[in-house]
């Protein structure tokens, strides 16, 4: 093993190894790519695989010392691209998330919970549906193309190890987290509002009519008109997703401001 480092080069293992550590940030933590259904070996296969295709591009020279610290703390930081990145999409992913929380809280869905193939989490069933759309739109406009550019351009703009974070990413964060929580309840305002609408019907019916149950036709009559505004306004939650979801693409640049 000595003499064939030896003789392929010590920086160019290293370099090979630090571009297998990036691109093994993009099948960890972004979207789609990330997905628990997709083996773990299908992802390092794939992982060599464009490692192998993209190190022709490389720059020759090295920036990380030859010792155990710097190489570690260079692979760290390969991996933080990763993670960071990933974040600043993970977040629009949740504000579906947090829509479909408070959707399915107004119809009666809340104990529906079904587990998340992605994150191999818990749950609510409007969560799930509203999430598997988003990927779906993500994948119809190309997202995971524009994914693997981001990894492919970051070759020329951050040398291999040359990653620290910075206190831009940690204000976009701040922002990205707060919107989540703005955009999740904006989406899931219509039915909100319906909901309430007809609690208060519901309640001056059970004034006026006594005898109405509203546990066998309220409820009923409430996911049904839930549901009919979910279809109607569908299309339009799905366009604001997809123009903060290509937000977040344009400004994973900021990765690479210092």
């Amino acid at each position: 093993m000595e003499s064939l480092i030896a003789m392929i080069g010590e920086h160019q293992v290293i370099l090979f190894m630090l571009l297998f550590t990036r691109i093994s940030g993009l099948f960890a933590f972004f979207p789609f790519f990330s997905h628990m259904s997709i083996p773990i070996s299908l992802k390092t296969a794939l992982g060599l695989f464009m490692t192998i295709f993209l190190f022709p591009l490389l720059p020759a020279t090295l920036h990380v010392d030859l010792n155990v610290v710097s190489l570690s703390l260079a692979l760290v930081s390969e991996l933080m691209i990763g993670f960071l990145a990933g974040l600043f999409l993970t977040i629009v992913l949740a504000m579906l998330q947090m829509a479909g929380m408070q959707i399915s809280f107004v119809m009666g869905f809340t104990m529906a919970s079904v587990i998340d193939p992605q994150t191999s989490t818990s749950i609510p069933l409007m969560s799930q549906f509203l999430s598997l759309i988003g990927l779906m739109v993500v994948l119809a406009f190309n997202g995971h193309h524009q994914m693997l550019l981001f990894i492919v351009d970051s070759l020329s703009l951050v040398p291999l190890g040359g990653f620290y974070p910075d206190q831009n990413i940690l204000a976009y964060l701040a922002r990205a987290v707060t919107g989540m929580f703005v955009y999740g309840f904006i989406l899931s305002f219509p039915i909100l509002a319906i909901s309430l609408l007809l609690d208060l019907v519901f309640g001056m019916l059970m004034k006026t009519m006594p005898q109405f149950n509203l546990l066998v036709v309220g409820f009923p009559i409430k996911i049904m008109v839930s549901f009919v505004v979910l279809i109607a306004i569908l299309a339009s939650m799905m366009f604001v997703f997809k123009k903060e979801f290509q937000e977040a693409l344009n400004h994973m640049t900021i990765l690479f401001v210092h």
